[in-house]
């Protein structure tokens, strides 16, 4: 795996696309289904060629999560960038927890390959899969002393579906963390890179920007 500042940005914006979704669903229910597809469809890339290939092959696939990641990162003005920084860094450090618990990591990998089925049956966005994985981030990540406390109305958060997609795209946000980590991805450089970071991802993002017109 590529540990370039380019393959380090993708597999951020992995995590802050992610992070921005559970963001959308816990104070309104809703999402674009595109990129909740693409945070899903990446627990699934077990063995890509590329770090974009993670997250579907095209730009335009991460591109929310790209420019999430180069407006949170250079502003944090609003309440919800807040939540979305403070998601991202819950993930970050959780997935540095899981690094260390093997056993966890392979029970983790056992339950996503046998929901490949699932996925290659209804797709990645359907509500059984959704289920599915919510239930193996319960059973595994959600043990650890530290959890995510999701912020929200609690009115939409309360709905079955809607939690389940929460605990899905916290799975499908530490899959990337883990992803920048073998980057080569460090907190530290959220402080002392995060310049070069945002001015890549702005490149990238303009770039999806292109495709689709």
């Amino acid at each position: 795996m590529s540990r370039s500042l380019h393959d380090q940005t993708l597999a951020l914006a992995g995590v802050f696309q992610a992070a921005n979704l559970v963001q959308q669903i816990a104070h309104s229910g809703q999402c674009h289904e595109s990129s909740l597809e693409t945070c899903i469809r990446s627990l699934f890339a077990t063995n890509p060629d590329s770090t974009l290939d993670v997250y579907g092959g095209e730009l335009t696939d991460i591109r929310e999560g790209l420019v999430t990641l180069s407006s949170v990162l250079s502003q944090q003005s609003k309440q919800q960038d807040i939540e979305v920084l403070r998601y991202v860094l819950n993930l970050v450090h959780l997935e540095s927890r899981l690094n260390r618990r093997p056993d966890m990591l392979d029970v983790i990998g056992s339950r996503i390959d046998q929901a490949r089925h699932t996925a290659s049956h209804f797709g990645y966005t359907h509500g059984n899969l959704i289920s599915n994985l919510a239930s193996v981030y319960t059973d595994t990540i959600s043990t650890f002393r530290q959890r995510i406390q999701v912020s929200g109305n609690p009115a939409v958060l309360q709905q079955d579906e809607n939690a389940a997609r929460v605990r899905a795209l916290l799975l499908a946000g530490i899959r990337s963390a883990v992803l920048w980590r073998q980057t080569g991805g460090r907190r530290w450089q959220l402080i002392f890179s995060r310049r070069k970071v945002i001015q890549h991802a702005r490149e990238l993002a303009d770039k999806a920007n292109q495709s689709i017109c």
